[in-house]
């Protein structure tokens, strides 16, 4: 197995240009594909137009967004023009609404979407709406950057959070090429419950599966010390000298997650190191 068509989402200016430097470093390591799509969103909202200003309103925030995304196209084209990488590009125009089905149905055919972290200065919402849409609707794995740009890490050193989960071994699968190349895979069970098919040894039957392909791995077995999970997933991380975090996403329903926070939100909007998700 091994990552042949890798798509990334462009929805501004901002670090669009070390983004693709990012995502174009990734490519070259397996020989893949870059699917470069250029978004320009239109994110006007009709409520609380007077009489006659939509068809204004909407006219000038199309012709900004059709802008927006030729900008982009003509960005990447110029970027990637000399480079040895394969790679095409697409550029379309959104509304919010729309964004789920067209990035479902990209990264549907994708082995990998690797996108910037979604929260913090100069992202907005259609960033948010990016990264989940190509986890739920395109149902593919995703592999978050916090800062792109620069020289994207080897992942020599992988940490793997391991709770039992669908959607932690969903994450490790999809995952098989990075763990089958990193020098040390460390498996993360955070507070393993008493009772229950791994308590007599947690973590030792996905190890088992992990080094049956080829992964080197260790075990960490650590108490919850931290108010939120994701606190002792970064702490071990920072810990481990770790290159990677790898994890199921979103565990809990969409809308708890949106309300409450979570695990996974909690991770993209602190996180200081690549994580990879699926779910």
């Amino acid at each position: 197995m091994s990552y042949k068509t890798i798509c990334t989402f462009l929805t501004s200016n901002q670090d669009a240009a070390a983004q693709l430097d990012s995502a174009a470093q990734f490519v070259a390591r397996y020989d893949a594909h870059l699917e470069i799509c250029c978004l320009g969103v239109d994110v006007t909202q009709s409520v609380g137009f007077y009489a006659g200003a939509p068809a204004l309103i909407y006219q000038e925030a199309l012709d900004e967004a059709r802008a927006r995304a030729a900008a982009l196209e003509s960005l990447a084209r110029e970027k990637l023009r000399l480079s040895t990488i394969r790679w095409s590009v697409d550029s379309t125009v959104l509304t919010l609404g729309g964004i789920n089905s067209y990035v479902g149905l990209k990264s549907r055919f994708s082995d990998l979407v690797l996108l910037p972290r979604p929260y913090g200065d100069g992202r907005g919402p259609q960033d948010e709406i990016v990264a989940e849409a190509a986890l739920f609707e395109g149902d593919a794995p995703v592999l978050i950057l916090p800062e792109p740009g620069g020289s994207l890490p080897e992942f020599r050193k992988i940490v793997l959070a391991w709770n039992q989960s669908d959607e932690a071994l969903h994450a490790t699968r999809a995952a098989l090429p990075l763990l089958q190349g990193a020098d040390l895979v460390n498996l993360l069970v955070i507070d393993p419950p008493s009772h229950g098919a791994e308590r007599s040894d947690p973590g030792g039957l996905l190890t088992q599966m992990l080094v049956r392909h080829g992964v080197q791995v260790d075990v960490s077995v650590v108490a919850k010390t931290l108010p939120r999970i994701s606190d002792v997933l970064r702490r071990h991380a920072t810990d481990q000298a770790a290159d990677l975090l790898v994890l199921g996403a979103y565990s809990h329903s969409r809308l708890r997650q949106a309300i409450l926070g979570g695990t996974t939100r909690n991770m993209l909007e602190e996180a200081s190191l690549p994580v990879f998700m699926a779910r």
